[in-house]
């Protein structure tokens, strides 16, 4: 057991470290070995601290395994992390070969980091898959940091040395408590530098522009940590502080796929929701979102599931959520990320350059109107007179007419409307629902 005192909390506590020793058989993990993994997660349920796992290791021993004796009886460490998940934190660092055990036991942390160039991950190893499949693949290729950190999102970050592993993972539990039943840890607030927030959506909607800007321009200074920043760059989760309190950031990034959601969109974003709702972070949107994915290759990525578990869980989260329209909310994608009161928002507030509809003024003109346009006598002049009809509707002050939202803001009143919202906030605002044993996930 060692003690955390990460440098941006206001507190600290103890935490519990298992760690593999790779010069001792590989870093394998016998019948001894298990007893001493399973009696440092039993403490870590029984008091409720966080649980940091240093890994590199050969996972079992298959030595021992090949025992019907010892192996039959099969482990409870599956039963007792699933115990433990939602409870008290749980971080993993890979900074070795970790695959299979390794991999299987880093699956259930809510915070996964490798060491980039050195680490793998994976369910099994090379020649594991040679003798299973026969086909011949190297580390990197099947297991390395540009595989579970960058394209699958098995890691959450993948950072180049030890040092700055280990400065990681002190700084994602700074913004935690240390289990479910204690409040996050709240710090003294600084200002962000919020130069140019006000021009920063540029005038046409075609146009990129860095929502990281825009975030860091609202919360306090130096406290944005982005959780998957290689990975489904198309949304953005992070960490962050405003008024020293930790919320749970979501926004879309126009820079990648215009903000689209698409499958691993859903499951990054699905999973963050879960880790704040678990630790009592509240949820902060900020949008801009063309919808959700369509086509035969969001079909074949079975996106409808991914889009319905991200709903899924802002549904069933008890946190406060507020959210922020920056530019675009069309479609599903809108209500996916908190839009209106969907989701019994505790604010909604949009800038002046919002557009909130069904979907695109363009594709709505091709789908919905198309008839009309094309069977004009000048198809030109009427299908321009229609989209200025549409867009006399489409304007914020008119989102605000009927209630759909709370206020019009200019992007630099954002950061005090929020940081007003969040002192007031109790920490679980919402009704989990009727008294039934769980919901079932679409996925």
């Amino acid at each position: 057991m060692a003690w955390s005192s990460a440098a941006a909390a206001s507190t600290a506590w103890p935490v519990y470290i298992l760690s593999d020793d790779f010069t001792v058989l590989g870093g394998s993990v016998g019948p001894i070995g298990s007893m001493k993994t399973n009696r440092v997660i039993d403490l870590a349920i029984r008091n409720g601290y966080p649980l940091i796992w240093l890994q590199e290791g050969a996972g079992h021993r298959i030595q021992d395994g090949l025992d019907s004796r010892h192996f039959a009886s099969a482990g409870n460490i599956f039963h007792m992390l699933a115990r433990l998940s939602g409870w008290a934190p749980i971080v993993t660092a890979v900074f070795g070969p970790g695959y299979a055990g390794p991999t299987n036991m880093a699956s259930f942390a809510d915070f996964r980091i490798m060491r980039r160039g050195h680490a793998q991950m994976g369910v099994g190893g090379p020649p594991l898959v040679r003798a299973a499949t026969g086909e011949e693949i190297d580390t990197e290729s099947l297991g390395g940091a540009a595989v579970q950190a960058d394209r699958q999102g098995l890691a959450d970050m993948a950072p180049e040395t030890e040092e700055e592993c280990f400065a990681a993972i002190r700084r994602y539990l700074s913004y935690l408590p240390s289990n479910s039943g204690m409040a996050p840890p709240v710090t003294a607030a600084s200002d962000p530098d919020d130069d140019g927030i006000d021009t920063l959506v540029p005038d046409s909607p075609r146009r990129a522009y860095d929502m990281r800007k825009a975030l860091k321009a609202v919360v306090d200074r130096d406290s944005y940590f982005e959780i998957k920043p290689t990975h489904a760059k198309n949304i953005v989760t992070a960490f962050a502080r405003i008024g020293g309190k930790p919320v749970a950031l979501i926004a879309n990034n126009p820079q990648f796929l215009a903000g689209m959601l698409d499958a691993k969109a859903g499951d990054k974003a699905a999973r963050h929701i879960a880790i704040a709702d678990a630790y009592g972070l509240p949820l902060v949107y900020f949008v801009d979102v063309p919808g959700i994915a369509v086509g035969t290759g969001a079909e074949a990525s079975t996106v409808a599931l991914r889009a319905a578990k991200l709903l899924y869980e802002l549904g069933v989260a008890t946190v406060p959520r507020y959210s922020i329209m920056v530019r675009k909310g069309y479609g599903a994608g809108y209500y996916a990320m908190n839009g209106g009161r969907g989701f019994h928002a505790d604010g909604c507030w949009v800038w002046p350059t919002s557009e909130l509809c069904a979907m695109s003024i363009e594709t709505a003109l091709n789908v919905a109107y198309r008839r009309d346009w094309q069977n004009a006598a000048d198809p030109v002049a009427r299908k321009a007179e229609l989209e200025a009809d549409i867009r006399r509707n489409l304007t914020p002050l008119r989102a605000a007419e009927h209630f759909g939202i709370d206020d019009v803001i200019l992007p630099s009143q954002t950061r005090q409307v929020l940081a007003e919202a969040l002192a007031t906030a109790p920490l679980r605002p919402h009704d989990p629902g009727p008294p039934k044993k769980r919901a079932i996930s679409p996925i």
